[in-house]
């Protein structure tokens, strides 16, 4: 397939849910995937700490060994299983050929997860981060990574957030979707903003999750490297090792801001008051709540 015909293209709805054109064309392969029942899934709304918790994780499963999570980048060591674009990527087939146990990676929403997984009961941590930060990530991220469509100004965009109308759909559904589905099966439901509030003690809340105790020493060390910092000068976790032609980071680095509260500088005060009155009828009578800067 020329190049020509896998970025920038249109999204393609699945169930009603819109993903990139070429994961929706092998969607009986996602549809498919056999889980193991030790398989861990970190799942997440697009921009909301997945690099940073699969970079926890590995290091958790490899109890703190810097060296070899330096093995490969963040994106072959934890698979992002939906992703498939001819001769590039499979996440699928990335996963097969893994030894258990695997860590996966999706950003899918709850209604379209394998029923292997579920079937399995695989534990699963889901990390969400609030909507306006989320928003503003995304739509530098769709500037330099060409999967996506073009992103259009930033207003055309978060009208397009806001309706759902980019990758992976709704925030709002995507959030709430597996907020309920916790009462269900083995879901830890983390924030972003608390991860950046206090690191150590969502690490601590992943350990007893995964019923895994570790010396106070490989706990300190993962922090320090799972930190933005150094996690953004790491080439194994800053998606450097992409091809210019799949992410350009001379338009925005895939590892931006790593803040809470960057919305403020992009928010014009109409597109706030708007954002905001559309957030509180999405979000109307659910129990979930976000801080949106800490």
């Amino acid at each position: 397939m020329d190049d020509k015909n896998l970025f920038r293209q249109e999204l393609v709805d699945v169930d009603g849910v819109p993903l990139f054109r070429t994961t929706a064309e092998a969607w009986s392969e996602v549809e498919g995937f056999e889980a193991r029942p030790d398989d861990l899934l970190i799942s997440t709304y697009p921009k909301s700490g997945t690099t940073w918790v699969s970079e926890i994780l590995d290091l958790i499963y490899n109890n703190g060994d810097v060296e070899k999570c330096k093995r490969d980048a963040i994106f072959i060591r934890v698979p992002f299983m939906e992703l498939i674009v001819p001769g590039y990527v499979n996440g699928i087939k990335q996963l097969e050929a893994l030894k258990s146990p695997r860590l996966i990676k999706t950003h899918l929403p709850v209604e379209l997860l394998p029923s292997s997984l579920w079937k399995n009961d695989c534990k699963m941590i889901y990390v969400a981060r609030n909507a306006k930060d989320v928003a503003v990530s995304y739509y530098y991220f769709y500037k330099m990574a060409k999967i996506h469509p073009e992103p259009g100004t930033w207003e055309e965009f978060l009208e397009n957030f806001m309706t759902g109308k980019v990758a992976f759909g709704s925030w709002y559904d995507h959030v709430k979707g597996w907020w309920e589905k916790k009462k269900d099966y083995r879901i830890l439901y983390l924030f972003y903003e608390d991860m950046k509030e206090d690191p150590k003690r969502e690490l601590l809340k992943i350990l007893k999750f995964l019923e895994k105790d570790l010396p106070e020493e490989i706990v300190n060390k993962i922090l320090y490297h799972t930190s933005f910092k150094i996690m953004k000068q790491n080439p194994a976790t800053n998606y450097t090792m992409m091809t210019e032609k799949e992410m350009d980071h001379s338009i925005s680095p895939f590892m931006r801001k790593g803040i809470s509260g960057d919305w403020k500088n992009q928010f014009t005060v109409a597109q706030y008051e708007r954002f905001e009155k559309h957030y509180n009828q999405q979000m109307e009578g659910t129990t979930l709540k976000f801080r949106a800067e800490i």
